[in-house]
């Protein structure tokens, strides 16, 4: 599969990637937090950590195979926590500090955990399942009461050997953002992360043992999986991270001061970075690898990065069920609103609803054959939705998008986001990528809007980058300025101005909420 092996030894676990480097002096870890202060750790004294939370956990009863549901913040003893789950042969369940309490006994129950592990700041959101006995407990610091403290003191310089696991052992229950039903619990195994290192670390991410590798995704969420844990760690580079919260500004500016040199951040992140003002007095020399993944980056985002920072912003497709399939990879040519290309060793196509490959130019579903290494095992406990994804010899991802003759990818939408107008077919991100050309959009949504006439029209909720005293002059402003950008036929017939849009715990749009509210009987 496009010349490279993806195919992990049988014998195989993960955390052999970063014990390669757990000896060495080099800085692993870097952070900055709110207050400004910054802290660093060396990748020897992290695996001293590791060491002593994986004799903790084994020291509590905690076996191979065991499930542990882990809250955790941006923090080093993330990392820790992460490598000594998994170098003692048990099963990491991410759990983001956004979730419900609803959201946690789901995971928890559907998931069949043994323990839990949080951060002693989350430590209340957790006191009805400390009090019911039936779980194993470790926070960070201090002992609290049932709770195991994995800092316990008296096991500092505890050496603890890696369990050697077959490599279709369970490694990640990560749970997908659950827009539609019950989230479904992807498993990856270890050999996933065997392929999706050398997937994403060298061919997307361009990472090296001698980067600064800023990934701002939060622990919790598959993304940071991928990118600040395994891809950089795995790496031999420095990982850096930032404890405050997201302001454009602040961003820009620790991009600078910590000369980061490989930057992997959200498209919404990056168009508000887009829009900050005084762009012209931020400078990124150290900046040479940026790249953007969770949905569709908008092309004046790309063209305001290269023309401030002289970096290509280089966008990136993937699911919490793979890894990255399409990219604008490091060695391609870009084209210009293209997703790029398929990632080394996965065979990605695009098919028919039977699973049967389309022709160049046609709209189809994105597709992973099922033999690709980087595609998950299977969604946990339910087996009727894993062979729903799936047609002939590949997982349907639930995405469109065409193949143009030299190979590259055009995406059109979520299978569920398409918008038939008047007999056309509309996918809603080119409309939303011409809005946010415009000076006063910061971000926007499109959806289908019921019509009596023509079945539906394009209707966009917009966010404005400030407020305006001429509302329906501006729509109409706004209408002209898609129209003079795509096809005049797909400009939003509806525009409705809002303050903020619905988005899941991991920061994707639910447009299956708006889409909701527009076949409310008062929206018609």
């Amino acid at each position: 599969m496009n010349g490279i092996n993806l195919v992990a030894p049988k014998v195989y676990n993960l955390v052999w990637e970063i014990e390669k480097f757990a000896t060495t002096s080099k800085v692993a870890l870097k952070w900055v937090n709110s207050n400004g202060e910054t802290h660093s750790i060396t990748y020897k004294d992290l695996y001293n950590k590791v060491h002593q939370y994986a004799f903790s956990f084994k020291n509590n009863g905690i076996e191979k195979g065991d499930k542990l549901f882990v809250m955790m913040p941006r923090c080093v003893e993330t990392y820790a926590v992460y490598l000594a789950i998994l170098k003692i042969g048990c099963v990491i369940v991410p759990g983001s500090e956004m979730l419900t309490i609803k959201d946690i006994q789901y995971r928890i129950d559907h998931s069949d955990v043994k323990g839990i592990v949080a951060h002693n700041q989350y430590l209340d959101t957790f006191s009805s399942f400390a009090k019911s006995g039936n779980y194993k407990l470790f926070t960070i610091n201090e002992q609290t009461g049932v709770w195991n403290s994995l800092n316990d003191q008296a096991i500092i310089g505890a050496h603890v050997l890696t369990v050697e696991t077959k490599s279709d052992d369970l490694a990640f229950i990560s749970y997908t953002s659950g827009t539609t039903g019950n989230p479904k619990g992807v498993v990856h195994t270890h050999s996933w992360g065997y392929a999706h290192i050398r997937t994403i670390a060298s061919s997307w991410l361009d990472v090296t043992e001698d980067d600064v590798v800023w990934a701002t995704a939060g622990p919790g969420w598959q993304k940071w999986i991928w990118s600040p844990f395994l891809a950089t760690l795995g790496s031999g580079a420095t990982g850096f991270f930032y404890e405050g919260k997201f302001d454009p500004e602040t961003f820009l500016t620790l991009l600078n001061k910590h000369n980061i040199t490989v930057f992997c951040s959200t498209p919404t992140e990056y168009r508000f970075m887009a829009k900050a003002e005084n762009l012209d007095q931020f400078k990124l020399p150290s900046l040479r690898s940026a790249v953007s993944a969770g949905e569709p980056l908008n092309q004046e985002v790309i063209h305001t990065f290269k023309k401030y920072f002289q970096v290509d912003v280089r966008d990136g497709y993937g699911q919490t069920e793979n890894t990255l399939l399409i990219g604008t990879l490091k060695d391609i040519k870009a084209k210009v609103g293209s997703m790029g290309v398929p990632t080394p060793g996965n065979l990605v196509e695009i098919v028919d609803d039977d699973g049967n490959l389309v022709g160049t130019n046609t709209v189809g579903n994105i597709a992973v054959h099922i033999n690709s290494p980087a595609l998950f095992k299977h969604y946990y406990n339910d087996a009727s939705r894993t062979n729903a994804q799936i047609r002939g010899n590949y997982y349907i991802t639930g995405d469109r998008a065409k193949k143009d003759e030299d190979g590259y990818y055009w995406f059109d939408g979520r299978s569920d986001d398409i918008i038939i107008s008047a007999g056309y077919t509309i996918g809603p991100f080119e409309i939303e990528d011409a809005l946010v050309q415009h000076k006063m959009v910061k971000e926007c949504a499109v959806v289908a809007s019921p019509d009596p006439l023509r079945g539906n029209v394009v209707k966009a909720f917009v966010v404005l980058t400030e407020n305006s005293s001429n509302g329906d002059e501006l729509i109409i402003e706004l209408q002209e300025h898609v129209k003079k950008v795509t096809a005049p036929y797909k400009y939003p017939r509806k525009i409705e101005f809002v303050h903020e849009l619905p988005k899941t715990t991991s920061g994707k749009i639910r447009r299956v909420e708006l889409r909701a509210r527009e076949q409310m009987p008062e929206s018609k």
